[in-house]
C-alpha cells in the first residue's frame, strides 16, 4: 500500500470516528421526549441525558490527551472507541434514569478519549503545510456534519425504530472503526510516564474543568446567580487556579508550560473558544427560532440547516488548503471570520414572519466562513506545539471548543430567555418576544467573533516554527 494511500485510509479513520462522536452530541436531543415518556424521566434530570455526556466529553480532554503522548496515541483513541461503542450499548438497553444517565458519562469519556488525540495523529501524519491544511479541513467538515445532520438523524431513527436506536446505530460504526484502526493507524510507543504523568495536575484540571462546565450547563435552567451554578463555577475556577501552579511548580506537569510560549497556540485557543461560542449558540437558538417563532417541525429544522452544513464542507474541503497555500493561513483566518460575522450580522434583522430564503439562506451560507476559518486556526494553533506535546495540544484545543460551545449555548440561550421575559410583561406578542431574544443573542454572538477578529489581528502570526524537544530529560520508551 503507497504512504499516500495509508495516510488517506487513516485519516478516513479518524474522520469517521469523530463524526461518530460530534453525531451523538446532537442526535440525542429529538428523542428526549421519547425518552422521557419511556424511562418516566422527570423534567428537571432529563437534562442531563445532555448534560452527562458533555461534563464527561469536556472534563476528560485534556487528561486523555496527555495520556496519549505518554502511553501511545493509537492506544488512546482505539480505546476511546472501545468504550464509546460499549457505552452506546449500555445507553440503548438502559432501564432506568440512573442506568442512562450513568452510560452517557461513561460515552462522554470514550468520546474524550477517541477526540482528544486526533488532531495531534493528523498533525503528526501530515507534516506538509498544504497536505495538513487539506486533512484538518476534511476533519473539520466531518466536525460540522455531525453537528447538522444529528438532529435530522435523530428524528427519523425515532420515528422509525425507537430512541434506543439513537444510540444502537454507533454499534456498527463502532466496531468497524475501532479494526481499521488496529490496521491503518501507525503504531506511537509514547513518551513513557516518567515524561510526566502528574496525576495532581490531571485531578486538578479534570475537576475544574467538569465544575466548569457543570456551572454552564446549571446557568440556562437556573441563571448565573443561583446556588447551584455558583457554587461550582467558584469550585470549578479555584481547582483551575491550583492547576495553574501546579504547571508553574511541577517538574513534569500534566500541561508543560512551553505549549504556551508559542503565541499561536494561546491566541488560536482564545479565537476558537469566541468563535465556537458564537457558532453553537447560533446552531441552537436559530433551530429555536425556526420551530417556535415560524413553525417549523424538527425535521424541516434539520433540513433547513444542512446549506451552513454544506457550505461549510465546500469552504473547508474545496478551498482552505488551497488559499492557505497561497495566502497563507493567517489570511484565510481573518477572511473566515470576516464571513461568520457578517453572517451574524445578518441574523440580527430576523423578522417576526421570516421568510427562509431572504431571511434565514443568507445567514446559513456566510457560516460557511467556519470552514475557512477552523482549518487554518487549526494549523496555526498546533505548528507552535512540540511532537512530544502533540498530543495535549490537541486535547487543549478541543477542550476550549467544548467549552466554548457550552458557554456560548448557556450564555445566549440565557440572554434570549431574559429578553424574551421582559419583552412579554411589556405586553408584547410571543412571537414578538421570543423574535427580540432571538435577536439579542445573535447581537452577542456578532459581538464575540469581532473580538475574535481582533485577538487573531493582534496575536496570531504565520505558522510558528516547532521548537526541537529538549533531550535533557530521560524520556521512558518502553510503555
Amino acid at each position: 500500500m503507497s504512504l499516500t494511500r495509508s495516510r488517506g485510509l487513516a485519516l478516513a479513520v479518524l474522520c469517521a470516528g469523530m463524526l461518530m462522536i460530534i453525531l451523538d452530541g446532537s442526535i440525542v436531543t429529538v428523542a428526549l421526549p421519547d425518552i422521557q415518556r419511556d424511562l418516566g424521566f422527570s423534567p428537571a434530570t432529563l437534562t442531563w441525558t445532555v448534560n452527562a455526556y458533555m461534563i464527561a466529553f469536556g472534563g476528560l480532554l485534556l487528561l486523555a490527551g496527555r495520556l496519549g503522548d505518554l502511553i501511545g496515541r493509537k492506544r488512546m483513541f482505539v480505546a476511546g472507541l472501545v468504550v464509546f461503542t460499549a457505552a452506546s450499548l449500555l445507553c440503548g438497553t438502559a432501564g432506568s434514569p440512573e442506568a442512562l444517565i450513568a452510560a452517557r458519562f461513561v460515552q462522554g469519556a470514550g468520546g474524550a478519549m477517541a477526540s482528544s488525540v486526533s488532531l495531534g495523529m493528523i498533525v503528526t501524519l501530515f507534516p506538509e503545510p498544504r497536505e495538513r491544511g487539506r486533512a484538518i479541513g476534511a476533519f473539520a467538515f466531518t466536525g460540522s456534519v455531525g453537528a447538522s445532520i444529528g438532529q435530522v438523524l435523530g428524528g427519523v431513527l425515532t420515528d422509525a425504530f425507537g430512541w434506543h436506536w439513537v444510540f444502537f446505530v454507533n454499534l456498527p460504526f463502532g466496531v468497524i472503526a475501532g479494526l481499521l484502526a488496529v490496521y491503518v493507524l501507525d503504531g506511537d510507543r509514547g513518551l513513557g510516564f516518567r515524561a510526566g504523568a502528574d496525576a495532581l495536575g490531571a485531578l486538578l484540571v479534570t475537576a475544574g474543568v467538569m465544575l466548569l462546565v457543570y456551572a454552564v450547563v446549571q446557568a440556562e435552567p437556573y441563571g448565573w446567580v443561583s446556588r447551584g451554578t455558583l457554587i461550582p463555577l467558584v469550585l470549578g475556577v479555584v481547582l483551575l487556579a491550583g492547576f495553574v501552579a501546579r504547571v508553574a511548580t511541577a517538574a513534569r506537569p500534566l500541561l508543560p508550560l512551553r505549549v504556551f510560549r508559542s503565541r499561536n497556540v494561546w491566541g488560536a485557543n482564545v479565537v476558537q473558544m469566541l468563535m465556537v461560542a458564537a457558532l453553537f449558540g447560533f446552531q441552537v437558538l436559530i433551530a429555536l427560532y425556526m420551530q417556535e417563532v415560524l413553525a417549523y417541525d424538527a425535521t424541516a429544522t434539520g433540513l433547513a440547516m444542512l446549506p451552513a452544513a454544506v457550505s461549510i464542507g465546500v469552504l473547508s474541503l474545496g478551498f482552505s488548503a488551497r488559499l492557505s497555500a497561497r495566502f497563507g493561513e493567517r489570511a484565510v483566518l481573518l477572511a473566515g471570520l470576516v464571513l461568520v460575522l457578517a453572517g451574524r450580522l445578518l441574523l440580527v434583522r430576523l423578522p417576526v414572519d421570516g421568510v427562509f430564503v431572504t431571511d434565514l439562506l443568507p445567514a446559513m451560507l456566510l457560516t460557511g466562513g467556519f470552514g475557512l476559518a477552523l482549518p487554518a486556526l487549526t494549523s496555526l494553533g498546533m505548528s507552535g506545539a512540540r511532537p512530544e506535546d502533540a498530543g495535549v495540544a490537541s486535547g487543549l484545543f478541543n477542550t476550549t471548543q467544548q467549552l466554548g460551545a457550552a458557554f456560548g449555548v448557556a450564555v445566549l440561550s440565557t440572554l434570549a430567555a431574559s429578553r424574551t421575559e421582559a419583552l412579554t410583561a411589556a405586553g408584547h406578542s410571543a412571537a414578538d418576544a421570543l423574535t427580540g431574544g432571538f435577536r439579542l443573542a445573535f447581537v452577542v454572538g456578532a459581538a464575540l467573533v469581532a473580538v475574535a477578529i481582533v485577538v487573531a489581528v493582534v496575536v496570531v502570526r504565520g505558522p510558528a516554527a516547532v521548537a526541537e524537544p529538549q533531550t535533557a530529560e530521560p524520556v521512558d520508551t518502553t510503555a
